[in-house]
């Protein structure tokens, strides 16, 4: 089974092939530069490394969110437009759980962290099994005090994953929590990771959805709809 991951969800973006669980090849970029410029010449160099061509993959897998709005709606087109024309089945992968499965570290709480500004994160918790990643909580928006909030009460050192490892580090250290958090270079998304979590999929019987079907997932309204809703809302 090969699969093709792609992973544009934050600042870093990249792309990577597993074949039968094992990663053949991965490009990554963590430079800042526009994902619509990247994403795709990110894909090629990937398929080109490991000497092989989109027509090869038996399925695609794209971060499918959280996370910026732009950076997912990018990834999730790009999979679509490469998916459609041979109709190739594809999976779209929370990039919070794409994010546990490059950190299944036994004995830790898994909790992979994106920052979702104003002092929130993007947030859910996994403990690690011989299966992979068990999922203890949906993804969700948090403020950092909540998460903290919840982290006490687990009374588990969590392991801190994502981009929003650093800042939710601080706030913990700060609340007197402890922590450990993921090396930086293991630290962000990988479209290997993504495509790993797709391969574990279809092991457990899922065979991917059509092209169609793919969609966004957005965890809260974008900053234009909230400040619409509330020039509405003081309007009306």
């Amino acid at each position: 089974m090969l699969i093709l991951g792609l992973d544009s969800s934050a600042a870093a973006a990249g792309a990577g092939i597993v074949k039968d669980g094992k990663v053949l090849s991965e490009t990554y970029l963590n430079t800042g530069l526009t994902h619509s410029q990247t994403l795709l010449s990110l894909a090629d160099s990937c398929l080109n490394n490991a000497g092989l061509a989109l027509k090869d993959m038996d399925a695609l897998a794209v971060a499918s969110g959280p996370g910026s709005f732009t950076g997912v709606r990018i990834g999730v087109s790009a999979v679509k437009g490469m998916a459609f024309p041979a109709q190739k089945p594809v999976y779209g992968i929370s990039t919070l759980e794409a994010l546990a499965v490059s950190a299944g570290v036994p004995g830790y709480l898994v909790c992979p962290v994106m920052d979702a500004r104003c002092s929130q994160v993007y947030n859910a918790l996994f403990r690690q099994t011989e299966n992979g990643p068990e999922r203890l909580t949906p993804d969700r928006p948090l403020k950092l005090e909540e998460l903290a909030a919840e982290l006490r009460t687990r009374n588990e050192t969590p392991l801190l994953v994502g981009d929003g490892a650093a800042l939710t580090a601080a706030f913990l250290r700060n609340a007197g929590l402890p922590f450990c958090e993921f090396p930086e270079i293991y630290r962000y998304q990988h479209g290997s990771a993504v495509a790993f979590a797709a391969w574990m999929r279809y092991n457990n019987g899922d065979a991917g959805q059509d092209p169609d079907s793919l969609v966004p997932q957005y965890l809260r309204p974008s900053q234009a709809e909230r400040e619409r809703n509330a020039r509405l809302k003081q309007e009306g």
